[in-house]
């Protein structure tokens, strides 16, 4: 077996792959890690088959359907999963096969109502159902402590004691554990009746996680975040630099449209000498009164430099192919010195 963990922060994802077949699968992918599956997928001369999520995940942002669309291979999740991306569905006691490799479905909800765990010889990939020194909290949408407790008791704790647990999430940087280490020392664990324990994750005083609501809203639904729409803008326009804007600008150059597409307060505080402004919020609105010109070159900013690379990405796909976004944003172009203007 050909074996990765791989860790961001606190969260963890695995590759497994098959010598032989140099078949593999990608166990709960992050985002902020795709091009690193990638890397050592082509290092092992590993082709990817399945992207296995072990349920739905609430505090980071799954790189399933992303991978999925540019490996072209399926999502696998437990079939209590309705997300309309998931192409795989399994169940408790069925199989993934990858080569030589077998896969075994054991459905463990508590943590979500779609929570499963992956046996695979002599290793459990546990998701967010048995963490090493814990368990997955319940309290979150989905969530069910009675069930964690029959998938715990009666399901993860009767593997073999040596079998190691490969958890989805850890935060103190430790690797894995095994089943008898979370016997005989998960404080958690150590509630063995069924009332004490739902007692135990019901009085549980849990901050949210983070991203809750855009986590649930995008791994539930394929949507994109926040980041991945930032990211994907940023693929698609080039940039220019605050030096040559302020060169253009002082010799006249080509006529370049410097285009301010801040709220009108902060435009009437400062700007850009001689800015065109369309907020963001109207410029498809605005866009043919105001832009006569497709040909022309036009640069975006905004207060920081994010909302003026979505806007230059807009302006793209409307057919101004010359539209830039400026390096930074007016604050940095305040701060480095350069003049502004603000209204009379």
């Amino acid at each position: 077996m050909i074996f990765h963990q791989m860790r961001t922060g606190g969260c963890l994802s695995y590759i497994v792959g098959c010598e032989s077949s140099c078949a593999a699968a990608i166990i709960d992918p992050e985002e902020g890690l795709i091009e690193h599956y990638l890397a050592a997928l082509a290092k092992d001369g590993l082709r990817a088959h399945y992207l296995i999520d072990t349920h739905t995940h609430a505090d980071h942002f799954s790189a399933s359907r992303e991978l999925s669309e540019r490996l072209r291979i399926p999502v696998v999740m437990h079939r209590a999963n309705p997300a309309p991306f998931v192409e795989m569905h399994v169940d408790d006691g069925e199989m993934i096969v990858l080569g030589d490799l077998r896969i075994s479905v054991m459905y463990t909800p508590g943590h979500t109502i779609d929570s499963m765990s992956l046996v695979l010889d002599d290793r459990v990939f546990t998701g967010d159902t048995l963490l090493i020194g814990g368990t997955g909290r319940t309290d979150l949408p989905s969530g069910d402590p009675d069930m964690l407790y029959d998938s715990l008791f009666d399901g993860l704790l009767r593997l073999a004691p040596d079998v190691t647990v490969y958890p989805a999430h850890d935060y103190k940087n430790r690797e894995s554990s095994t089943i008898g280490a979370e016997i005989d020392g998960n404080p958690r664990l150590a509630h063995k009746e069924r009332a004490s324990f739902v007692e135990l994750m019901r009085t549980l005083d849990l901050k949210a996680p983070r991203h809750l609501t855009e986590a649930l809203r995008t791994n539930r639904s394929g949507g994109q975040t926040v980041a991945h729409l930032i990211a994907s803008a940023r693929e698609k326009v080039p940039f220019m630099s605050m030096r040559e804007v302020r060169r253009r600008i002082d010799t006249a150059e080509d006529n370049l449209i410097v285009l301010d597409v801040r709220e009108k307060d902060a435009f009437d505080r400062g700007r850009i000498p001689g800015s065109l402004h369309i907020p963001r919020g109207q410029l498809e609105l605005r866009v043919n009164d105001e832009l006569k010109d497709p040909s022309q070159r036009i640069v975006v900013y905004c207060e920081f430099g994010v909302i003026s690379t979505l806007a230059a990405a807009t302006l793209k796909e409307l057919g101004f192919d010359r539209s830039v976004a400026l390096d930074g944003g007016f604050k940095s172009w305040q701060e480095a010195g350069n003049p502004v203007e603000v209204a009379d």
